[in-house]
């Protein structure tokens, strides 16, 4: 009898780390492997799309200013041919190039300096994301009952009455749930494209939804969280 060959390892999922610090790069390099991913780093914008269409990654990083240009001319060249979980690296008080990541495709930002293990569960979650159904016909998180299909929201069974435009809300969160969703991404899928300057409305009716799905007396939301300046996110 022939001995059996051994197993081959397992495929590690790859990363494209675009940006031109090295000293970012080296550690991203050494967080990445020992949560099992492998890095390609790349220090341009020419360079990372090019190491994308060769290699073709499951995720992305990638920092919002580049020698040769914009990370978010980057994120929006990838999605342009890729679902790719994409998260962007920002430096403190970037909120407007933020939002422009996001509504150019990104998935999530982080700024820096930032903490490695936040990092890692962000980029978890994104993949995780990516490998689910686009349609859920439920969902369940801490104690509260989302049935999208038939719009039923519970909490701990207790049936709650949400109006249409709240349930519509709590929709898009939920089925982008992990992912930062700005006010405007929120606003053209909730009211249409024409009304994504407004704002205050949106506050409005995002505090009402809190005020009926968090626990009464929480000390902050647990199910719906913001992201000061850009927007919000279902978390769960």
């Amino acid at each position: 009898m022939s001995a059996r060959a051994p197993d081959a390892p397992a495929k590690r999922p790859r990363v494209l780390v675009v940006d031109d610090e090295p000293q970012i790069v080296r550690a991203l390099k050494v967080v990445l492997r020992e949560a099992g991913f492998d890095a390609l780093a790349a220090e341009t914008a020419a360079q990372a799309l090019d190491l994308a269409a060769v290699h073709v990654p499951e995720a992305a990083i990638v920092d919002l200013v580049l020698p040769d240009g914009d990370g978010v001319d980057v994120t929006r060249t990838l999605r342009e041919w890729s679902e790719m979980p994409i998260l962007v690296l920002s430096a403190v008080g970037e909120e407007d190039q933020k939002v422009r990541a996001l509504e150019a495709g990104a998935d999530d930002y982080i700024t820096k300096p930032f903490g490695t293990r936040e990092l890692v569960a962000r980029l978890q979650a994104a993949l995780r994301r990516t490998a689910q159904p686009g349609e859920e016909p439920g969902v369940t998180v801490n104690g509260l009952e989302i049935d999208l299909a038939a719009r039923i929201v519970r909490r701990d069974s207790e049936p709650i009455h949400l109006t249409p435009i709240e349930f519509d809300l709590l929709r898009v969160l939920v089925r982008n749930r992990g992912r930062l969703m700005t006010h405007r991404a929120l606003l053209a899928e909730v009211w249409g494209p024409q009304y994504v300057d407004d704002i205050q409305p949106l506050r409005t009716h995002i505090a009402r939804l809190r005020a009926k799905i968090e626990p009464q007396g929480a000390a902050a939301p647990r199910y719906i969280v913001t992201d000061p300046g850009v927007g919000y996110r279902f978390q769960g």
